[in-house]
């Protein structure tokens, strides 16, 4: 049987966010069993779900696997996989559809290691139970997005002094209710996570526009920033676990 894989992206104007994507499907198609590997977006910026599905199903294969490249189950999930299957019915190339990248260990894994690799690039040697650390979230009504990040927390708990997580909008609290919280624990240093798949603009700007003046307004005296999730392999590797997961199934 020959496969392809698309992956669908919320969507970002910003050159990086394109660069990523392209980086992760090259990742895949070298290590998974598929004739081709794809993105595309849900909205924002082309290519959109239409012309993904178009330009794979011009492809030789027999079925094809629909990843929501996003962090949290939700809305925008739902909307993404309402949309695509859509198509199902026109074409004879079976459809499969995995799970977002949410609720998993390797997620606290990379998030880990993002932490470490700020702590060690800063020379700080301070051993992790005396380390805090705030992870920054896009935000989202659905409550399975709070439970989302909340995962990641409970899973990074045990390692740090203190693990607290605010949201960039929608939710509260907000960056700089999360910055005071960090502030009352009195933190040794802080390290700050960008829970963000792409270097968008919520991580380039929007982000910062709240963060450095909570900083400046704060009496944290050493703050770090990690890199946002990015092209890490550990991702290629969640991908093509869900993909497996759904594609063994059917």
């Amino acid at each position: 049987m020959k496969q392809g894989l698309l992956l669908i992206d919320r969507g970002s104007r910003e050159r990086e966010a394109s660069e990523e994507l392209e980086t992760i499907c090259k990742g895949i198609h070298a290590k998974g069993n598929y004739e081709f590997v794809d993105f595309c977006f849900l909205e924002v910026e082309p290519p959109y779900i239409e012309d993904g599905i178009t330009k794979c199903l011009k492809q030789d294969i027999d079925s094809l696997t629909i990843v929501p490249y996003f962090l949290y189950p939700g809305k925008k999930v739902k909307n993404a996989v309402t949309e695509v299957m859509k198509f199902q019915k026109d074409t004879d190339v079976k459809f499969v559809v995995t799970k977002p990248m949410s609720m998993h260990k390797t997620l606290i894994d990379i998030v880990e290691n993002r932490i470490s690799t700020t702590l060690q690039e800063n020379q700080i040697t301070l051993p992790k139970k005396d380390v805090d650390v705030m992870i920054i979230g896009h935000g989202s009504k659905d409550p399975n997005a709070q439970m989302s990040l909340n995962y990641i927390v409970n899973g990074l708990n045990e390692s740090y002094r203190n693990v607290s997580r605010c949201w960039l909008e929608i939710e509260q609290p907000d960056i700089f209710e999360g910055v005071k919280k960090c502030e009352k624990d009195n933190p040794k240093v802080l390290v700050i996570v960008f829970y963000f798949l792409h270097e968008g603009a919520h991580v380039k700007t929007d982000i910062n526009n709240d963060l450095i003046p909570a900083l400046k307004n704060s009496n944290i005296k050493e703050t770090f920033i990690t890199k946002h999730l990015g092209t890490d392999q550990k991702m290629i590797d969640l991908i093509l676990e869900r993909a497996k997961e759904v594609e063994n199934a059917n």
